[in-house]
């Protein structure tokens, strides 16, 4: 190398990239990239504040500014729209949620030298990061962790255990997957630690499927000031503030859409807000959430319809869809190729489209757009604080 480059953005998985297309690790805009292959920090340049940053595969841009995050996630959703020839009307600002906000997490934990260690994986590797401090979960998860570690330090042998958490209304549901508890002792210890920290649910799976062992009152989570059932292991976005931002977004651009069908509905984290100034029909494959939604559906006095249905095997045809007068769509990180290619061939009138992968999104959206419809706005969400995990709300009209 023998001259100077200034970092001038950042790809997609983390790296800083220079203008003649050089990756350089941990490198933020406006660093600049030395002779000798170090960088000098720039203005956006910031000091990670985990200790585990750089090895543990949780977060890739905590040395960047709020700045720069924002342009990158914003930049993440104009790029992808771009390589399918999809223009876009108008780009918002986008919503980055804060740190410690985080209300869901998988970790996993490993015996090591006969003691146990808890966190994320390393990037691109088995190994787990003993987590010793996290700026991305709430506190009430990240309490947890010693907890655990205390728990699983009294265990013999060899383990290696799945462990989800998720914030729900009653506090903290936590899963535990191959985890053996076997005879009284390791029962009992199970059930004191879930009343001393005082659980929401602790569930387990030993291959079976996973069995709830406490949970003194059903464990809800509250969807428009709704409470829903919540069964283990069902999706919720990633931090309340992000739930608000798609929501919000969603509310704004179908206000006035006097029937709604929300697809892949999950919980009903968009069907409650927007049954309150509609009818929705609200459409799930996963039986749990599916039935959970239904159960409050009728108690909540909003005009939501629950629909059992696998709309990637069984999409909606477009005589159906074209009963709504506006349509949202959230599906998995897959996108929803099929159901999209029907929404093409529809009359509806205004569509909804909340993405957690702006490449699947933007495969889908050049199909609507070959169907007659345009891209009107959108609103890039960073959900997942220091991640390179990006998501949206879009707004697509015929």
């Amino acid at each position: 190398m023998s001259e100077e480059s200034e970092i001038v953005r950042i790809a997609a998985k983390g790296d800083g990239v220079t203008a003649d297309g050089r990756h350089v690790r941990y490198a933020a805009p406006g660093d600049t990239l030395l002779p000798d292959g170090s960088l000098s920090p720039g203005p956006h340049h910031a000091v990670p504040p985990c200790r585990h940053f750089g090895t543990c595969g949780g977060c890739q841009l905590q040395h960047c500014d709020e700045a720069s995050i924002a342009r990158y996630v914003t930049e993440r959703v104009a790029f992808a729209a771009q390589s399918q020839g999809v223009a876009i009307g108008e780009m918002l600002a986008p919503h980055l949620s804060p740190p410690r906000s985080r209300r869901r997490c998988a970790l996993h934990a490993l015996s090591a030298g006969g003691k146990p260690v808890i966190g994320f994986r390393e990037a691109g590797s088995h190994r787990v990061v003993d987590m010793r401090e996290c700026h991305i979960l709430r506190p009430e998860l990240f309490a947890l962790v010693p907890a655990l570690r205390a728990l699983l330090a009294r265990r013999k042998g060899r383990f290696a255990v799945d462990i989800e958490l998720a914030l729900t209304d009653q506090g903290v549901d936590c899963a535990l997957a191959n985890l053996p508890v076997e005879g009284l002792e390791e029962t009992e210890a199970l059930l004191t630690f879930a009343q001393e920290n005082r659980l929401a649910r602790l569930t387990l799976d030993q291959g079976y499927g996973p069995e709830p062992v406490w949970e003194p009152e059903p464990a809800t989570v509250s969807l428009s000031g709704i409470p829903v059932g919540f069964p283990s292991g069902s999706f919720l976005q990633a931090t309340v503030d992000g739930e608000a931002a798609l929501a919000g977004a969603a509310r704004e651009w179908l206000a006035g859409a006097g029937v709604v069908a929300d697809l892949f509905a999950g919980l009903g984290t968009f069907s409650f807000p927007l049954a309150e100034t509609g009818k929705v029909l609200a459409v799930e494959a996963a039986r749990d959430a599916h039935l959970a939604c239904k159960g409050v559906a009728g108690r909540s006095g909003r005009p939501v319809h629950a629909m059992h249905r696998d709309l990637f095997r069984n999409p909606l045809q477009p005589d159906e869809l074209n009963r709504f007068d506006a349509v949202l769509l959230d599906p998995p990180r897959a996108g929803a190729r099929e159901q999209v290619s029907r929404l093409a061939e529809s009359t509806v009138a205004r569509i909804v489209y909340v993405s957690c992968n702006p490449s699947s999104w933007a495969r889908d959206a050049a199909r609507l757009v070959e169907g007659g419809y345009r891209l009107e706005r959108v609103r890039p969400v960073g959900q997942f604080v220091w991640s390179t995990h990006v998501e949206l709300a879009s707004l697509f009209l015929r």
